[in-house]
């Protein structure tokens, strides 16, 4: 098991009466993108300001590289690069002279770190443009270099796919991909669950502050021993499968038949109805999208009052 990057321990946030995160419990790994969901309100921000120092827990620490963020902030977190909220970026200026006024900030860059950035996230042949004539998703990536300007060990990204149209959404996808096969930890957080599915190798789902699963993204949309057969007649395969004991979940989906199968294996359901002279035109183990588990298992925003 590769060594935790950031972890937290019985985290808890409190405000006044309303406990906006209640014994969270996480471990994320070294290399790893790992997702962070939960519906509006769930503690997800106040999570990732506690992870960053900028505001104390009621309860509980959290720890970053093996040090406690509130006790070494100045050893921790200059490590750490994130994106809470879009920078006030300056359009009068290019896309190279903001990550300069940026890297001021910090106190300056080692020779060819500006270059280096600017090719991860893909701007170097619009880095003498001006941020104004940038789409939205070239800004969002220009952010992200902003948070990669100190060669983070961990990056922790706030919604880094908000505001962005499905060419933005692919290109920031895209980004992450790399970031993680260059040896980046990645934490984000996202509405964007289709993105979250096919960019995060684990996922963390929490509900009104409590953390309600965490597992592997593959394990999570995994099928259940159902198929997912497409037939000229599915309802009549329907009836005739409902009549075996292995098959009273079977059902039809959007023109399908979903079925278990008698062994558990697809080839003895299509011999079953072969055997019937039903034949399949195909046969797939049926996966849940990440967006059904997280329905699941949440909450929507004022359903709980």
């Amino acid at each position: 098991m590769s060594a935790a990057v950031l972890t937290t321990h019985g985290l808890s946030k409190t405000y006044g009466t309303r406990q906006a995160v209640r014994g969270l419990d996480l471990e994320v790994r070294r290399g790893e993108v790992f997702g962070f969901l939960g519906p509006n309100g769930a503690g997800k921000t106040t999570t990732i300001r506690m992870a960053l120092g900028l505001i104390h827990p009621t309860a509980g620490r959290v720890e970053i590289l093996g040090s406690d963020v509130q006790a070494d902030r100045a050893r921790v977190l200059p490590r750490v690069g994130a994106l809470v909220e879009t920078p006030a970026l300056y359009g009068y200026l290019s896309g190279r002279n903001n990550l300069k006024a940026f890297a001021h900030m910090l106190g300056g860059l080692p020779d060819g770190r500006l270059e280096a950035v600017l090719e991860l996230v893909r701007l170097a042949g619009r880095q003498k443009d001006k941020v104004k004539s940038y789409s939205m998703g070239m800004k969002q990536r220009l952010a992200v270099a902003i948070a990669l300007l100190n060669d983070p060990e961990l990056l922790i990204l706030d919604e880094p796919a908000n505001g962005l149209d499905p060419a933005g959404i692919v290109e920031m996808r895209d980004l992450l991909r790399q970031l993680a096969a260059a040896g980046k930890t990645v934490f984000i957080s996202s509405h964007v669950l289709a993105e979250v599915q096919q960019v995060c190798d684990r996922v963390a789902i929490i509900n009104l502050g409590q953390l309600v699963r965490l597992a592997g993204v593959a394990e999570l949309v995994a099928g259940r021993g159902e198929f997912v057969l497409r037939l000229p007649n599915p309802a009549l395969a329907l009836e005739l499968v409902r009549r075996q004991d292995w098959g009273s979940s079977a059902r039809i989906e959007s023109g399908a038949l979903v079925a278990r199968s008698p062994s558990g294996r697809g080839r003895e359901l299509l011999h079953f109805l072969a055997q019937a002279g039903i034949w399949a035109d195909g046969i797939d183990e049926r996966q849940h999208s990440l967006e059904e588990i997280f329905l699941s298992l949440t909450t929507p925003i004022g359903a709980a009052s």
